[in-house]
């Protein structure tokens, strides 16, 4: 699959839950392209931003979309990497902030 296919297939999923892909088109097909890359070598796709084990049990909470998301967004508008974006977020409606860690220390490795 390629950036470009994986962007159609999960835009029409979760843009109906109010997640949406950051303007940003180059930053979102970089993204795309890491998680596809880390399903190529690990079997399953865990954000890019971060640094995976390769033990699924290990990496579940940074299963893209990471169990983050959804408080990032809700928060921030964002989530961690960038990728998922609130409406709001991508029409300059709200205020852009850095978007804090929140894996718990002792998941990073």
């Amino acid at each position: 699959m390629k950036p470009e296919e994986l962007y159609e297939k999960l835009r029409k999923i979760q843009e109906p839950k109010g997640y949406f892909f950051n303007r940003d088109k180059e930053l979102v097909m970089e993204l795309l392209d890491g998680l596809l890359k880390r399903k190529e070598k690990d079997g399953y796709m865990t954000c890019p931003c971060r640094l995976s084990t390769g033990d699924y049990e290990s990496d579940k909470d940074i299963t893209c979309p990471c169990v983050y998301r959804e408080p990032d967004v809700k928060e921030y508008g964002s989530c961690y990497c960038g990728l998922y974006v609130s409406k709001a977020w991508n029409e300059d409606r709200i205020v852009r902030e850095f978007v804090p860690e929140r894996r718990p220390p002792e998941k990073i490795k």
